[in-house]
This record gives structure tokens, sequence and C-alpha cells, in this order.
């Protein structure tokens, strides 16, 4: 089972793009995210996302989208 969009979408409100996984790791982070969702973003294989579209589809890629 992955992430629920919603919290996904939460986690990254607000983060200035485009940016790395690094950056969005740390900006989901700050903004509470589980130290899972943390570690699934910062291991993104892609060097830099130039909005959250990006993001999610790349996540989706991962298999680490899912239901609620």
């Amino acid at each position: 089972m992955g992430y629920d969009v919603t919290q996904v979408q939460k986690s990254l409100g607000g983060f200035s793009y485009p940016g790395s996984p690094e950056q969005l790791a740390d900006h989901a982070k700050e903004k509470g995210a589980d130290d899972q969702l943390v570690e699934t973003i910062r291991g993104l294989d892609k060097e830099q996302f130039d909005g959250p579209n990006a993001v999610m589809e790349q996540l989706s890629k991962a298999g680490a989208l899912g239901g609620s």
C-alpha cells in the first residue's frame, strides 16, 4: 500500500519549485511528513522537479502512491 495522494500533496504544499529530491524531502519533513515518506521522496530518481505534478508522477512510477 502506498501513500495517500492528499497526504503527499499536503507534505509538499508551499514548496518553491524547482527543487531536488533532497530539498523536497527536507520540506516534507518540516511539514510533518513521516520518515518513510521523507526517505521515499529523497530517493526519487530525478535530479530536479519543476512542479508538484512531476513529483507525483515520479512517486507513481516508483509505486509509492496508493489508497487512503
